[in-house]
């Protein structure tokens, strides 16, 4: 058959014929890639199943493991004579904890007065039975009179918390919950020295703070992120658990770490019997941790790197010409007849206040962000019944912050360098 032959029963296919028809294929293809990879990103920030909210942000006093197992009428009077256990209980320990010797017993009308939260740590309801294990939250100043505790306590900086959490050799921070993140969320910071700034582990958190951040040393990049969060550094406790065979003994390796240069603070081992007793394990972990990053504060090893937190004033000769006139008509300080203001820079302080619901703590929030100077308030230690911690950005110091807010009708009390509001 001949060339010409064939063509009658081959239609003549140009090559360039399929070129407008792949250029559209390819478009819509590498739309589709565009799709796929906002959705990734997307799911990678706005997935709500890896966070775990603070608690015990406080610096009230803590009581806990209280164990209970009472019997009422009902369910509910078995609940509240159980509470009204862990109270007394509570109080009797904490007494002992702080003054090493049985206190005062107090009435339950007292003791109404002075605890601001009771933790559920476990319980079991029944119909007239009540058995659980509780923890009890005392104001740090109501019952620091009766203890002799003074009501304020000497805090480090502000300083972030990125816990790492090794999973078969692969270090993860919030990209799945892990019993380490739990064990710093339910830590009681309020009673440490440290001043640790924790968070939920949602939203852009995941981006942020993860075990690649934590390897960085550029000082630009942590000024950016620790301003997000108001930390004046950072702190990154490490957590590695080695399983020897299922439902066989554990063993944890924890290492404490602080700066963007990942400095060595210490270190320890810790065993459990099974993986059932891995969350124990955490949660003393947190506490021989808490004793590390304190003994290296009183120390002076936790000492803020200079280029984090840039504290050089302004110097008058860089001031625009009309802002140094306005300077040099101020008085001066040597000038005692006339009161002087400090100028202060923005500033985060811990604010808290009680929340008995999650409307008081959007109104709460609301209500604070408009007073005039904050710049954002946002809660960082959720407890709903109880108080609440929110970190306040404001320009000023902790005075004018206190006068802003009473201006705003609040009630403020000042203590430990905190404040707490009440309406």
């Amino acid at each position: 058959m001949t060339a010409a032959a064939f063509s009658r029963f081959a239609p003549a296919l140009p090559l360039r014929s399929f070129a407008p028809r792949d250029w559209r294929w390819a478009a819509l293809f590498g739309l589709f890639l565009a799709i796929l990879a906002i959705g990734v990103v997307e799911g990678q920030v706005s997935r709500g199943n890896r966070g775990i909210t603070p608690i015990n942000s406080s610096g009230d006093f803590l009581a806990s493991g209280i164990a209970v197992d009472v019997t009422g009428d009902n369910a509910d009077d078995a609940r509240e004579k159980g509470w009204r256990e862990a109270q007394r209980k509570g109080w009797a320990q904490l007494y002992r904890k702080l003054n090493g010797s049985e206190g005062p017993a107090l009435t339950d009308s007292v003791l109404d007065g002075i605890v601001t939260a009771i933790v559920v740590e476990q319980e079991q309801i029944g119909p007239r039975r009540y058995v659980a294990r509780l923890g009890v939250q005392f104001d740090r100043v109501r019952a620091g009179q009766i203890l002799g505790v003074s009501g304020r306590t000497l805090r480090s900086p502000p300083l972030l918390v990125i816990p790492v959490y090794s999973i078969d050799g692969i270090p993860q921070v919030f990209e799945q919950r892990s019993a380490w993140q739990r064990a710093w969320a339910e830590y009681n910071i309020g009673q440490s020295a440290i001043d640790y700034v924790r968070t939920a582990g949602t939203g852009a958190d995941t981006m942020l703070l993860n075990a690649g951040q934590t390897g960085r040393r550029g000082r630009v990049w942590w000024r950016v992120i620790l301003d997000q969060y108001g930390a004046a550094d950072v702190l990154i406790p490490i957590a590695r658990v080695e399983y020897s065979y299922p439902g066989g003994p554990i063993k944890g390796y924890f290492t404490a770490r602080f700066g963007p240069d990942n400095k060595l603070i210490g270190s320890f081992t810790m065993t459990g019997p099974s993986p059932a007793a891995l969350p124990d394990m955490m949660e003393k972990a947190v506490a021989r941790m808490d004793g590390l990053y304190t003994t290296a504060l009183a120390e002076g090893v936790l000492r803020t790197d200079t280029y984090l937190v840039l504290e050089k004033p302004v110097e008058k000769e860089d001031l625009p010409e009309e802002v140094a006139t306005d300077a040099d008509a101020l008085p001066s300080e040597t000038d005692a007849s006339v009161p002087t203001a400090t100028s202060a820079g923005v500033q985060s302080f811990t604010v808290q206040y009680s929340s008995p619901d999650v409307d008081s703590v959007t109104a709460t929030e609301r209500a604070v962000a408009g007073v005039a100077g904050v710049q954002s308030a946002s809660t960082t230690s959720l407890a709903l019944g109880g108080t609440s911690v929110m970190r306040v950005t404001f320009r000023g110091d902790l005075a004018a912050l206190r006068a802003a807010l009473a201006a705003r009708g609040f009630g403020v009390q000042e203590g430990g360098g905190q404040l707490r509001i009440s309406r």
